[in-house]
């Protein structure tokens, strides 16, 4: 079990403090709901989660099944939030660029962690979320 605090401290921000490192991030409204944009909303960390989740699961299934590290892997999320009330994640698409030829991995055991992460799996169904691999030649 790992425990963050937080601490609200005005003008629609929070800062949040890590339990076990002590590391501190903060957070921002978005400029489309009220706030400056000026740091991570709440929902961008989901979305940026599901990435790092995923290629951080993948880097423990290369090391695991394929005996390799895969440094150099980089990704992009695009979040879409609803047009309707309540207002929400609708869409999380991932793209992930991987620095080798999909020669390396024959049995998709990459893009199988990756679909298979903890956020992902932690997701509510109603939210799309395409993954697309991109393979050197």
């Amino acid at each position: 079990m790992v425990k963050s605090t937080g601490i609200y401290t005005g003008g629609l921000n929070c800062q949040l403090t890590h339990g076990p490192s002590g590391r501190v991030i903060e957070t921002d409204a978005p400029a489309d709901n009220h706030g400056r944009g000026a740091a991570f909303s709440p929902t961008d960390l989901t979305a940026a989660s599901l990435a790092s989740c995923m290629v951080t699961t993948m880097a423990i299934a290369a090391k695991l099944k394929l005996n390799c590290d895969i440094p150099g892997v980089r990704w992009e999320v695009t979040k879409e939030m609803s047009s309707d009330k309540p207002r929400r994640i609708v869409r999380l698409a991932v793209q992930i660029w991987l620095p080798f030829p999909k020669s390396k991995d024959p049995e998709g055991i990459l893009e199988h962690a990756a679909r298979n992460c903890p956020v992902h799996h932690s997701l509510h169904p109603g939210i799309e979320s395409p993954l697309t691999l991109h393979w050197t030649d």
